[in-house]
């Protein structure tokens, strides 16, 4: 019986019959939200646990842009990594774990929150949505991997304003979060034009907006691109901003087709049965 109640949990079927209009309860609603959040936790978990069976890979693959900012410095600046406390070692052993896990499942755990949101679509709109839930994952991993590949010139210029005659002490735990934050800020951005396509699908924007706002869209992007990045130095911003604008541009065209064969469906949709079609000669 406990192990039938655990099996619930994470399906979260509806026990309610749909209403007249296809309308879901809200206790219904609540409930596949609950284990759509199990799903993903226990996917990342079950990541976390396989990722520390390969911890020096990944400490390995997780260092080497600090010591690649290491040696750009030379010997110009004293800067060492530390940890600190008796249970930092373990402390480090599971974020560094936890983070792999995160964004190496982050193709599941994104599905799971996008097939929640599914059953509010409509026929056409899921079709599309799942061409999406598949390029979502892809599209954050490259955000996350561009980020990583950022990282060391981010760090050789924050680092290289210690002075001289001191040694930059880098607690790994601190340089973690750093790592993490950059990696997220990537991959989330990476999301953005996914959303934009998606918010055209649901008819609440349309490309001629896209269109007519670009100018300061792209300065949106720069303005964004520069407070979310970490490091806050000018080459992270740009290896940010550059991608995100030219997947605005992609998000936009696709919009705009969108928008054309959706106002083309319209039209037949209003022709009469001995009407000639304004495609035809």
């Amino acid at each position: 019986m406990a192990l039938t109640g655990v099996v619930e949990l994470f399906r979260g079927r509806p026990q309610h019959e749909l209403g007249a209009d296809g309308r879901m309860a809200l206790s219904d609603h609540l409930r596949e939200l609950r284990a759509r959040i199990l799903k993903s936790v226990t996917v990342i978990l079950v990541g976390t646990i396989v990722a520390l069976f390969f911890f020096d890979q990944i400490f390995e693959l997780i260092l080497r842009p600090y010591e690649d900012a290491q040696a750009a410095l030379g010997d110009d600046v004293s800067t060492t990594a530390t940890i600190n406390g008796a249970g930092g070692p373990l402390m480090l052993h599971l974020k560094l774990c936890g983070v792999a896990a995160v964004v190496l499942t982050s193709p599941i755990w994104l599905y799971q929150i996008w097939a929640f949101i599914l059953p509010g679509l409509h026929d056409r709109e899921r079709k599309w949505s799942r061409v999406f839930a598949a390029v979502a994952g892809p599209l954050f991993l490259v955000g996350a991997l561009v980020g990583y590949l950022t990282l060391p010139k981010g760090l050789e210029v924050l680092i290289s304003f210690t002075p001289a005659d001191l040694t930059n002490l880098i607690e790994f735990g601190d340089y973690l979060t750093f790592l993490t934050r950059t990696m997220l800020v990537f991959g989330i951005a990476f999301e953005i034009p996914v959303f934009v396509i998606l918010l055209n699908l649901a008819g609440v924007l349309p490309g001629k907006a896209l269109g007519a706002h670009r100018p300061w869209i792209i300065i949106g992007v720069f303005v964004f691109a520069a407070v979310a990045t970490p490091s806050t130095d000018p080459f992270s911003m740009l290896f940010l901003a550059i991608p995100m604008v030219a997947l605005f541009v992609v998000s936009e065209l696709i919009c705009r087709v969108l928008d054309r064969r959706r106002k083309e469906r319209n039209v037949l949709a209003r022709l009469d049965d001995d009407e000639l079609s304004p495609l035809d000669d």
